[in-house]
Order: C-alpha cells, then sequence, then structure tokens
C-alpha cells in the first residue's frame, strides 16, 4: 500500500486538505436537477427494465470524501421545503415512461440538510407510478426515516452503498467516515427490513497499487453479495477535484484502464453472484487507444446482457 507523508491522519485535516484542492462549483438552481436521463437496466429477475435517473440538486453531502467530485453540483445551503418533489417532477415531465427510478443526491438521501424530511409524503405520493425507487446513502443516515419512506412508497425501495473497497486502510484513508463493520451493519438493517441494496465500489481508489487494486475488487465484490447486495456497480476512481490529480502526481494513483475494467465485469459475472455494471459515465475520458470505442460498446453490451461477451482484439492493448 502507498503511503504519502504529507497527506493527513486526522479526518477533520484531511477534510481540510481537500477542501483546499478544489475548483469551484457550478452555478446550480435549486428548483431543478443538474441532469437526468432514461436507461434501460437488466433487472434482478433477467428482465430488462425501464429506468429513470434523476441527479438532484442539494446541499452538499458532510463527508469530504477524498475521491468524490460530485460537489461540484451542489449547494451550500439546504434546498426551500417543496424543491425537491418540483425537481423530480421536472425531469419526469421530460422523460419518458419508466417502471422504475434512481434518486441520487450526491450525498444522502435521508440526509435532513440534503432532503428536507418534511418533503416525504410528497414525495412517495409523487414516485408512486414506480415499482422501483432506488436511492443513495451513507450508513449514517440509515435508520427511522429510511422504514417510514419505504412505508410510504406504493413500490419497493432499494438502497445504493458506497462501500467503494474493503481494503481497511484504504477506505479509511478515503476520508469517508465509515468502516467495513458499518457497511455490514447496514447492509443487514436493510435485509432485515427487505430493502434491497445496491453497492457501489470504485475500481483502483488511491493508495492501492494495480495488482492490490484489482484484487481488493474483486473482494469488495465478494463482501457486498455476501451481505446480501443484488448489484455491484464499478465506478473507475475519476480526477477532477484536485486531490486525486495530487494524489497522481505523487504516484499514489493510476487510474484504470478499459481493458481493466473489461477484465474486472467479466470475473464479476462469471461468478454469478449477483448483477455486476460498470459505470459509465464519462467514460471517454479513458480513451488511448483506437480501440477504445469498441470497448466502451463492450462493456455497455455486457452492463445490459449481464454475460460476458467476445473479447474486443486490439495488438497495441494488453
Amino acid at each position: 500500500m502507498h503511503t504519502l507523508h504529507d497527506y493527513p491522519e486526522r479526518p477533520a485535516d484531511r477534510s481540510r486538505w481537500i477542501v483546499g484542492l478544489r475548483g469551484p462549483k457550478n452555478r446550480l438552481d435549486p428548483w431543478q436537477p443538474y441532469a437526468w436521463l432514461h436507461e434501460e437496466e437488466r433487472g434482478p429477475k433477467g428482465a430488462l427494465i425501464s429506468t429513470n435517473v434523476v441527479f438532484l440538486t442539494n446541499k452538499e453531502c458532510p463527508f469530504r470524501c477524498l475521491m468524490c467530485d460530485l460537489w461540484k453540483n451542489t449547494l451550500d445551503a439546504p434546498v426551500p421545503e417543496g424543491a425537491i418533489p418540483a425537481q423530480i417532477r421536472w425531469a419526469l415531465e421530460r422523460l419518458p415512461p419508466a417502471k422504475q427510478i434512481k434518486l441520487y443526491n450526491a450525498g444522502s438521501f435521508f440526509d435532513p440538510r440534503a432532503v428536507p424530511p418534511s418533503d416525504d409524503d410528497a414525495l412517495t405520493a409523487l414516485l408512486a407510478p414506480f415499482e422501483r425507487v432506488i436511492v443513495e446513502s451513507h450508513p449514517a443516515f440509515l435508520g427511522k426515516r429510511c422504514l417510514a419512506f419505504q412505508e410510504g412508497l406504493a413500490g419497493e425501495l432499494e438502497v445504493a452503498i458506497g462501500l467503494e473497497t474493503a481494503h481497511p486502510l484504504a477506505l479509511e484513508r478515503l476520508n469517508k467516515r465509515m468502516t467495513v463493520q458499518d457497511f455490514r451493519r447496514a447492509a443487514r438493517f436493510l435485509r432485515a427490513h427487505h430493502i434491497a441494496l445496491r453497492v457501489f465500489l470504485l475500481v483502483f481508489p488511491p493508495f492501492l497499487d494495480e495488482e492490490e487494486g484489482y484484487q481488493w475488487v474483486i473482494r469488495s465484490m465478494e463482501i457486498a453479495f455476501e451481505e446480501g447486495a443484488t448489484a455491484c456497480c464499478l465506478i473507475p476512481t475519476r480526477g477532477g477535484n484536485g486531490a486525486i490529480e495530487m494524489l497522481a502526481a505523487q504516484g499514489a494513483y493510476t487510474p484504470p484502464t478499459l481493458p481493466i475494467l473489461e477484465q474486472l465485469l467479466e470475473e464479476g459475472l462469471q461468478r454469478k453472484q449477483g448483477r455486476v455494471f460498470v459505470d459509465l459515465w464519462d467514460i471517454e475520458r479513458l480513451a488511448t487507444c483506437a480501440c477504445a470505442s469498441a470497448r466502451i460498446a463492450r462493456l455497455a453490451a455486457m452492463n445490459r446482457e449481464q454475460q460476458p461477451l467476445p473479447s474486443v482484439s486490439c495488438p497495441f492493448c494488453v
């Protein structure tokens, strides 16, 4: 494991170090989501499910995770009451009908300073047409509000948790303020209340070399599925927040390649423990060879089909 002498050891110091390397935030309207899209996702029973995804505008997450670039699209203050339902209505007016909806808010959906609890009744009524509602949350915010929200929904609730990595030291240094045991407790809480679990994992977080990084993605998937996850989403660790660029310059971070992502997805699918997806958001930044478009298409196809597909042949990539 790679160590840095100037990377702060105390979480509060790390937060200041991370924030100090940031650039400016994007200017956002609290009454509109900052992005929305429609996709087809292979569901747990094997069918393709029409899915709307809404990226909500809200207050920045209280945790200053080392690898996060989502703060760029957040606000410095909580949104007014009624703003989150208004954002969802805005997006749904511009999206086709769908069976499930993902509400991603660059933090935790059950954080009261991100999504006002007073909006929960309006939200559950607005989300009544959907068979499944997927939100994201840090384990620290899972509790009574989550269960009340589940009770108010017409469809099923699924919660996505960013475990990131099960490597205990790397996870601690990400400044996420959680442990693998915290993840396990949260997963068991969700399972006990019949709430589906989706897990986000980083491909090559800082401080791990390529061999360690690869093996710990596999181990992290194993732990996620052991704890009842129905899906793991592999997210290539990306720059854009200043801190990752600083670590890269010091040799503590190397981005994954498209062939590595293909190998990890293929191995995850071959294990047949649950669904495995690679996050293709901004994936073009990893394009370093003429074969990149074919590799990205293969990743998208394996995401959709949930099975390994013929490999891409390239004389320059290994």
